[in-house]
């Protein structure tokens, strides 16, 4: 393990041995279901191994890849006249979008208007947050790149306008 202070090092692993089951055997590869690739000019973070796994348990593993995890003209509301769809299925997809987030800082968004119908989801709902999904599918090995050495500050741009 490279590291440039072996006492902080070896802080950090009692400390995360105490908290989780884990052993110390090699380079980091996978820590908390995100996958960590290190190299000599920096460490890649995604999770594209998650992403595969919920499209299979979705079911949607097929399906047409989009460029954008939203329309620009969604407008989502309660929708009180649409038809109710299972509320166990989608507070399951809501919470692994909002696990894939630690990755995936472009889908915040679009899963946080997603996340305010839990209660009485309709299909209309239903079929956003399948558009996030159908996003992840094409975007899957993107991550988080951070470059050994630099500081680094998190610089994000949309052109998705929102109508609430």
């Amino acid at each position: 393990m490279q590291t440039t202070s072996n006492s902080l090092c070896e802080e950090f692993s009692n400390l995360m041995s105490k908290e989780f089951e884990m052993s110390m055997m090699r380079e980091l590869t996978f820590f908390l279901g995100l996958q960590i690739k290190q190299c000599k000019d920096g460490i890649f973070l995604n999770q594209s191994k998650y992403v595969n796994q919920l499209l299979k348990k979705y079911k949607m593993g097929k399906a047409k890849h989009v460029r954008t995890p939203m329309t620009t003209n969604e407008k989502l509301d309660l929708n009180k006249d649409g038809k109710p769809t299972s509320e166990k299925v989608y507070q399951g997809m809501i919470g692994s979008l909002l696990h894939l987030t630690a990755s995936h800082p472009d889908i915040i968004l679009s899963v946080c208007l997603c996340v305010r119908f839990q209660v009485s989801p309709k299909e209309a709902h239903l079929t956003c947050v399948k558009r996030i999904f159908r996003y992840l599918a094409g975007t899957k090995n993107l991550g988080l790149w951070y470059l050994r050495g630099r500081d680094f500050s998190l610089i994000g741009y949309t052109n998705v306008v929102c109508k609430i």
